[in-house]
């Protein structure tokens, strides 16, 4: 059975690289001793050994050790073999490319359907939706595609912002960028706020964390979920 935690950040205000979210993920993944951690998307374009270091540490205070895939020679066998996988933030178009050119999309994708535990972080997020295309991040390479894991039957888009009606920028709010990529798509995206993750039990997605999330669906007014929220909808 799918299980899964994807978390709209890493780092909040005022606190360590996953700190916020340790407890749950000391009981996510109890149990267990190792997960393979995917640095593909490079935040601040550090070395995928700098971004594994990170990861180490903060598990290390869990008791988990981390390993990354980078280091292996054989990444579709390992992903097989994993217990746990980690896919860290960053930009998700390099992330997306990456995966594509080791060709681990589908694997990762079937390990996580027949029960491997899978924890994402803001792109490690993006990609567990339909595509994509509702990620914030500049177009640095092309990946093949906009496809990603289909895990869950709608879009993320992380680090999802309210608009300020005292600031003085003029350019796009966030809610204008997903009512833009409405135009075109049906997909519905979830605007998901710093702190707050989605819990993933087979096909049942429940809102965590303290704030509200807001669903975005073509040709509808936006709704806020409160925390606690089950996410029901097709495809």
């Amino acid at each position: 059975m799918k299980k899964m935690i994807i978390a709209s950040t890493s780092t909040i205000h005022g606190s360590g690289y996953l700190e916020y979210i340790l407890p749950e993920l000391k009981l996510f993944f109890k149990g267990i001793d190792e997960i393979v951690f995917i640095p593909y998307a490079r935040p601040s374009g550090i070395n995928y050994d700098t971004y594994t270091k990170i990861a180490k540490k903060a598990f290390a205070t869990i008791n988990i050790d981390i390993k990354g895939i980078h280091e292996c020679k054989e990444p579709k066998e390992v992903l097989k073999k994993a217990k746990g996988i980690f896919v860290g933030g960053g930009n998700t178009f390099e992330l997306v490319n990456k995966i594509y050119q080791n060709e681990i999309m589908e694997v990762i994708k079937k390990e996580v359907n027949n029960g491997t535990l899978y924890f994402g972080t803001s792109a490690g997020s993006n990609i567990c939706g339909l595509t994509m295309q509702t990620t914030n991040d500049m177009p640095i390479v092309y990946p093949p595609s906009f496809k990603t894991l289909e895990l869950i039957p709608f879009n993320i888009n992380p680090h999802y912002l309210d608009p300020n009606p005292n600031s003085t920028h003029k350019g796009e709010t966030r809610e204008t960028r997903i009512n833009e990529y409405h135009t075109y798509n049906k997909t519905a995206v979830l605007g998901l706020r710093e702190s707050s993750w989605l819990e993933v039990i087979g096909e049942q997605v429940i809102l965590k964390g303290k704030l509200t999330a807001r669903l975005f669906q073509q040709n509808k007014k936006p709704i806020e979920l409160p925390t606690g929220s089950v996410l029901k909808f097709n495809k």
